[in-house]
């Protein structure tokens, strides 16, 4: 076949072939590694000590358990380091071994055998072991009958090797055993319904998964979090702004400022000078505190103030926006991080920001309608 396949198309193929035997890097810093290294040396110490004064005259140790620490202690969230998949796992495959063994077959047929049919069995039972196998095999390679030897020191090795990490992890901040499933709690309509696709996914999936459907969920809602977090931090102002913004100069009568309140509906206007750089902005409760300074103390006087300011008629009052305009405002630039700017919105009292444009000249408004709709996309 491969004389049908072209130079560039075999390279192709091999470098794929690599790429896939490329070992992957393992999880896990030194602290850690150092902390399943010595799990695995109290936890096979003790398992054969306490089989040894248990059963002098027993193997203290099979060498099936070496994998099953390995799995216990070096990965603990594993469905196939659970305490069920251990002690099924070894002790059940072992018993098959045991079986196998006694039908007399040839050696490599007895062994291929055992461990199909091992393997077989930890599927049916839920409790696959990879060291499940090796201990299958073990009993035909060396050709033990006695189904009592999957007991003593099988099971008894894999009990204790539990009991020890049971015992050890909570005392390394590692949780074990590890749940396999959701805890039950009350959760939203949403994350049922992700409850409820990953189940489905993981039914068509047909391969076996070494990690938990709790473990998985966990990594996506951290996945989500983590992709909100950095396309939060790539929003910019530009992006979510309202653009052509409605502005009045510092000449335009406040008559004419409050009709475009009311027309459009906005709660401030960027005053603008001539080459559309901000020099102010104007609110209603700036047009209300100047009416409310002309006039007298009662209620009903500041409201008689108000309506003749509104109809222009008002001795005394002003009339022009820059009369009543705030001149210290705050500005941000349309290249600037939304992250940096969501403080202000939320601690300062802040519902409008004039963002500028690289010249400085006025080009958009960003309000706390603008900051909420944002947010929501990104949940």
């Amino acid at each position: 076949m491969f004389e049908r396949l072209s130079p560039p198309l075999i390279r192709i193929r091999l470098q794929a072939l690599l790429r896939a035997l490329r070992p992957a890097a393992l999880g896990g810093d030194g602290r850690e590694r150092a902390r399943a290294a010595l799990g695995a040396l109290l936890g096979l110490l003790a398992t054969a000590l306490i089989t040894a004064w248990l059963a002098p005259a027993s193997p203290w140790l099979v060498a099936p358990l070496g994998a099953s620490a390995v799995l216990v202690f070096a990965v603990p969230a594993s469905p196939l380091a659970q305490p069920w998949a251990v002690l099924g796992g070894n002790g059940l495959s072992a018993l098959v071994g045991v079986v196998v063994m006694q039908l007399g077959l040839a050696a490599p047929l007895a062994a291929a055998l055992a461990v199909a049919l091992a393997i077989g069995t930890m599927f049916v039972l839920r409790c696959l072991h990879p060291p499940g196998g090796a201990a299958a095999l073990l009993m035909v390679l060396s050709g033990i009958t006695d189904p009592r030897f999957a007991l003593l020191p099988v099971a008894v090795n894999s009990v204790l090797l539990v009991l020890v990490g049971m015992a050890y992890h909570p005392l390394t901040g590692r949780r074990y055993p590890h749940p396999q499933w959701p805890e039950p709690v009350a959760r939203d309509r949403e994350a049922q319904g992700l409850d409820a696709d990953l189940q489905t996914v993981l039914a068509r999936h047909t391969e076996v998964l070494d990690i938990s459907p709790a473990d998985l969920r966990g990594l996506l809602a951290e996945l989500q979090l983590q992709g909100q977090q950095r396309r939060l931090t790539q929003l910019r102002c530009g992006d979510i702004m309202s653009r052509q913004p409605i502005t009045v100069r510092r000449d335009t009568p406040l008559t004419q400022a409050w009709s475009l309140f009311r027309e459009h509906r906005i709660k401030a206007l960027p005053v603008v000078d001539a080459a559309g750089g901000v020099i102010g902005i104007l609110t209603p409760a700036d047009v209300l505190r100047s009416a409310e300074g002309a006039a007298a103390e009662s209620l009903g006087s500041r409201m008689d103030a108000l309506r003749q300011l509104l109809r222009g008629r008002g001795d005394g009052l002003p009339e022009r926006v820059g009369e009543v305009m705030s001149r210290e405002v705050r500005v941000a630039r349309v290249d600037r991080h939304l992250a940096e700017l969501l403080p202000l919105f939320a601690g300062s009292g802040h519902h409008h920001l004039p963002i500028l444009g690289l010249d400085g000249r006025l080009v958009g408004i960003l309000t706390q309608s603008d900051v909420v709709k944002a947010l929501a996309r990104l949940g």
